[in-house]
């Protein structure tokens, strides 16, 4: 059973629980393809058998959410789980808001929050945080490729759209506009619409997981391996060299003239996906493999 499960995660459960779900079902291994907070809700990549191998070559990683930002005060968790470290005082208008999205669409500075999945030393910092320790995390690039204020929730809250790059930090970026405005603000919603590939419009429920787990029929829900990697290059290999595809040998570049120097592509045996690789001058080399002895 290998493939892709787009799921869309309740709030409430880990990403971890999720998999574990997953994996209990399936028996098989499982992954998935960017947490997603416990208290946040949406897509949810899940990664089924070899399916884990693709991670690292989806060719799109970028994510779309729709986020309330609560003038609120400021938490220490960055969202609404958190303890109030800065007591709310005032909700901007909303041309105050508007003007100040300006500086943060683009490639932004994060620094990542004391409460995330990042690891020091191993140790995730949200475990540390939980001990009392203090870790500087240092501020990192990332991109916003649209950010839009949308209506007004309440006295102090308004909902955002946010397309941007992977490792982008919603609530922090909830924090960062509040502090710009000096009007502190955390995260209190979040849904993920979109990861690359995987849509909302698309995505499957828990209980259907479930459902169709508990009735032996988990393998319906699976999308197929190539389903992320769709704009990369189709590369379908004559019958005389699926063997050596399938053994993850070098393989010929000249058969695919139009394929790019240190171009990824997409590479198949038989109709099947044999891996991804790329080309290496006159040789087309295997980055990932699919196959039993890959």
């Amino acid at each position: 059973m290998n493939g892709f499960i787009n799921l869309l995660k309740p709030p409430g459960m880990s990403s971890g629980a999720a998999v574990a779900v997953v994996k209990r079902l399936s028996g098989e291994k499982v992954g998935h393809a960017g947490t997603l907070d416990p208290e946040a809700a949406g897509v949810l990549p899940i990664m089924v058998g070899r399916a884990a191998r693709l991670l690292d070559h989806f060719p799109d990683k970028s994510k779309s959410y729709v986020a309330e930002i609560a003038f609120a005060g400021a938490t220490d968790t960055q969202d609404a789980q958190g303890t109030i470290i800065e007591p709310p005082i005032r909700t901007p208008e909303r041309e105050e808001i508007e003007g100040a999205l300006a500086a943060f669409r683009g490639e932004i500075l994060q620094r990542p929050p004391a409460y995330s999945a990042l690891k020091k030393d191993g140790v995730p910092l949200y475990a540390l945080a939980r001990q009392g320790k203090q870790v500087e995390t240092k501020a990192r690039p990332t991109q916003i490729h649209a950010l839009f204020l949308g209506d007004q929730t309440g006295p102090d809250g308004y909902m955002m759209s946010i397309d941007c790059g992977s490792g982008t930090y919603i609530r922090t970026l909830c924090n960062d506009i509040g502090q710009a405005l000096g009007a502190p603000a955390h995260m209190r919603f979040l849904l993920r619409t979109r990861h690359g590939a995987f849509s909302i419009r698309d995505a499957v429920t828990m209980e259907e997981v479930m459902e169709a787990g508990e009735r032996g029929e988990l393998g319906r829900l699976l999308l197929p391996m190539d389903y992320p990697l769709q704009p990369l290059p189709r590369l379908d290999l004559p019958e005389r060299l699926w063997t050596l595809g399938k053994n993850g040998g070098k393989l010929p570049a000249f058969l695919f003239p139009d394929l790019l120097e240190g171009a990824p592509c997409r590479i198949y045996a038989d109709g099947a996906l044999m891996g991804v690789g790329h080309r290496d001058d006159a040789l087309i080399r295997f980055d990932v493999g699919l196959t039993g002895g890959q």
